[in-house]
């Protein structure tokens, strides 16, 4: 069925994160189309929409940030208690600690998952590229996550692949992605399961719109060489069905089954896409229910002129 143009000009319409070139490119269109339905209405109530929206984030950011002080305040007392350097615990009040402490961590990582999203919404967010060892990086993840996956039962394994090339990349960054998918798994994998973390040398092809296909004499040459790195962590869990493998990188998103058995704010996989998305990389999800998960992120060798803008590249 044909769009009304109100609706195809509605269908072109910026999203709450819309960039401030998307925003550009967007009042630019709005010049050059007529306007019968009341454009510069609409562009107007977006403008406002949008800026009523900034403010609200960067006053929750804020709010965020002042409950970090107390809370590692109340943290830290609860640390001094545990220790019993004030005095013996009973099993009844070291099983109190235990229920504050985990409550405490939980609370800290909300609090710190808000504050990174609210960077990266409002576009504060800065890349600082440093010449590398991706394995090394990798390596550091499993180590920090490998006893939180042993209380819960679950296998982490890794192994260093020699092919991956020495690049340019944010390691803070990355590894932040690969800490959400990785805590992300241990959320969903069953006591029992396994998960792995894998990373390979990968050939990325962009498609554009005027080259949306491989030509033959493409296809018969040979295979150059890979141009960015993949990197993988695949799980034994549930799985996710197909209607959703787009949905759950949106922001606050839960599965709908899931929704009980997650006390998360749905924030893990929205910042790892846009921190990927930042570094110029991509991510997506293979998964079939009761077949496990794939989730997999790219990031190139060379920094994109769009993310090396973001931030300061040290070395080549």
């Amino acid at each position: 069925m044909a769009l009304t143009r109100k609706e195809a000009y509605l269908s072109q319409e910026p999203q709450a994160g819309a960039t401030d070139a998307e925003m550009r490119a967007f009042k630019t269109q709005s010049a050059d189309c007529p306007d019968p339905d009341g454009n510069e209405q609409l562009l107007q109530e977006y403008t406002q929409l949008r800026e009523r929206f900034l403010r609200t984030t960067n006053a929750l950011a804020s709010a965020a940030h002042d409950l970090k002080t107390p809370l590692a305040i109340l943290n830290g007392y609860i640390e001094l208690l545990r220790s019993e350097k004030l005095g013996g615990l009973n099993d009844r009040q070291r099983e109190v600690l235990a229920d504050m402490h985990s409550s405490g961590q939980r609370l800290q990582h909300f609090i710190q998952d808000f504050l990174s999203f609210s960077v990266l919404e409002i576009g504060e967010m800065k890349l600082r590229y440093e010449t590398g060892d991706m394995n090394a990086c990798l390596a550091e993840v499993c180590r920090l996550w490998s006893n939180r996956f042993q209380e819960k039962g679950l296998a982490l394994y890794f192994l260093a692949n020699d092919k991956l090339p020495e690049l340019a990349f944010d390691s803070p960054k990355v590894q932040r992605v690969i800490s959400n998918l990785l805590e992300n798994a241990s959320k969903f994998t069953p006591a029992g399961g396994t998960v792995w973390l894998h990373a390979e040398p990968y050939m990325w092809e962009r498609r554009s719109a005027n080259n949306p296909g491989i030509s033959s004499e493409r296809r018969q040459q040979n295979i150059p060489l890979p141009n960015s790195v993949k990197v993988s962590v695949s799980d034994t869990g549930p799985g996710i069905p197909a209607e959703y493998h787009i949905e759950v990188f949106d922001d606050f998103f839960r599965l709908p089954q899931t929704e009980n058995q997650s006390d998360g704010m749905g924030l893990g996989l929205a910042i790892a896409r846009r921190l990927v998305n930042a570094m110029g990389g991509k991510i997506w999800v293979e998964s079939d229910p009761g077949a496990g998960c794939k989730f997999s992120f790219i990031i190139p060798l060379q920094p994109t002129s769009n993310a090396a803008n973001k931030g300061k590249r040290t070395h080549d």
